[in-house]
């Protein structure tokens, strides 16, 4: 009886043991959130892990990813319907991947106003409030038409009591008119 419980308390004090059962709990958390490359890498960690059911178990879910990952990539005919794929994924709730398709279509447009505001609002509603005013004023110095857009946008919500919200949305038309006159005095 006492090796089992010798060979049990070296399993768990074996670093390499705790690293794997680690890797396979991120690549599992990974393939349940269908992130299949994320998964694969974790779980081609546990490989090299000393504990072999934990091996069997990564292989198992290692086809599943392969299964998933061989399915063709997204591929979009125009920016708008990569966008228009985005806010989809913002509606049903998915705003990791959302960022990810904006992060990607600023990168080719970096001006873009569109995805400036879609980045704006996914990051109001995921509470990163100071990032959500910056690229709010990007996307209206870019075309000031989406200052009205964003004052009937419920997912903008969360900024309605801030003020720097409403200065973005209610500029104060006598304070361009005052920097205009200083610019025209400084001649």
């Amino acid at each position: 009886m006492a090796p089992k419980l010798i060979a049990k308390k070296q399993v768990t004090e074996d670093p390499h043991h705790t690293e794997a059962v680690k890797s396979y709990e991120q690549g599992v958390r990974a393939l349940q959130e269908r992130k299949f490359e994320k998964a694969k890498g974790h779980l081609q960690k546990v490989l090299a892990g000393p504990n072999k059911s934990l091996c069997d178990r990564a292989k198992v879910h290692l086809q599943t990813c392969d299964q998933h990952s061989d399915k063709p990539a997204l591929q979009f005919k125009t920016s708008e319907e990569h966008f228009d794929f985005a806010v989809s994924l913002i509606n049903t709730g998915d705003y990791e991947t959302a960022r990810e398709h904006l992060d990607k279509m600023l990168k080719q447009q970096p001006k873009s106003d569109y995805v400036l505001y879609g980045l704006a609002a996914l990051s109001c509603l995921t509470g990163h409030i100071e990032e959500a005013l910056k690229t709010l004023d990007e996307a209206i110095q870019v075309s000031p038409a989406l200052r009205f857009q964003a004052r009937n946008d419920s997912d903008f919500q969360n900024l309605a009591e801030d003020p720097r919200f409403t200065e973005l949305l209610y500029p104060d038309p006598g304070a361009e008119a005052g920097v205009a006159e200083e610019e025209l005095n400084t001649y």
